[in-house]
Order: C-alpha cells, then structure tokens, then sequence
C-alpha cells in the first residue's frame, strides 16, 4: 500500500461522499473486505480522485453519468449526493440525467429521477444544498 496515496484518497473520498459515512464504510469493513476498502481508498480516490487534472465537480458529473448506464443505482445515490457536495447544481443534475437519459434510456433516466427526488426532499428537509 502507497500510504500518501491512501491518505490523499481518504481526504477526497471523505470530502465528496462524507467523513461520516467513509468512517462507517472503514470500520464496518470485515476481516474479508478491509482490504478491499485499502484498495477503493488508495486506487479509486488516491490514484483517480486524487489526480488535480480535472476538479472534483468534473469528476462527480462524470461518475453520475457512468454509473447509470452501469445501473448501479446505489452507487448513484451516493454519488448524486457527492456531486451535490462538489458543487453540482439541481440544473446541472437535471441536465444530466436527461443527457443520460437519451443515451443510456428511459428507465434509466426514470430510476435517476425517482431517486434524485427522494435525496432533495432529504436534503430540503436537513436545509442542505439547493
């Protein structure tokens, strides 16, 4: 394991999906998945995230677009509530989902919808990011 890499990954990671829940993902890890949390940390978020070539608005909109043609909906929820920390507006979100929408399809697009309004009404509630 490259240290600095993890620590940097780590620092972006708790920054675009929330000290409280990366903490939770760290110390729930099993005997089976700590690694593979060493690995998300170092590789995904140290490595990529890591990366100052595009800002993390960028990559947060590239990441909600990837993962709904992947449909990998929970993912993209967390994800959609990273891009709201990163700085993505609801207009930049709505424009990305209807751009998903006619390459990735419908159903797609339907499922991004059903869940970004769900996330807002949270956040509303809680007087978060608009």
């Amino acid at each position: 394991m490259d240290e600095n890499l993890f620590n940097k990954g780590l620092e972006r990671r708790k920054a675009t999906l929330g000290a409280e829940y990366v903490e939770n993902s760290l110390s729930r890890a099993t005997e089976f998945s700590k690694d593979f949390q060493g690995v998300v940390t170092e590789y995904c978020w140290g490595l990529g995230w890591g990366d100052e070539t595009l800002d993390p608005k960028t990559r947060s909109m590239l990441n909600i677009v990837m993962l709904a043609a992947l449909n990998r909906m929970h993912e993209w929820e967390l994800h959609l509530r990273g891009a709201v920390r990163n700085g993505v507006s609801r207009a930049e979100l709505k424009a990305l989902i209807t751009h998903l929408t006619i390459y990735c399809g419908i159903p797609a697009g339907v499922e991004c919808h059903r869940i970004a309004n769900r996330v807002f009404a949270e956040l509303d509630a809680e007087g978060g990011a608009s």
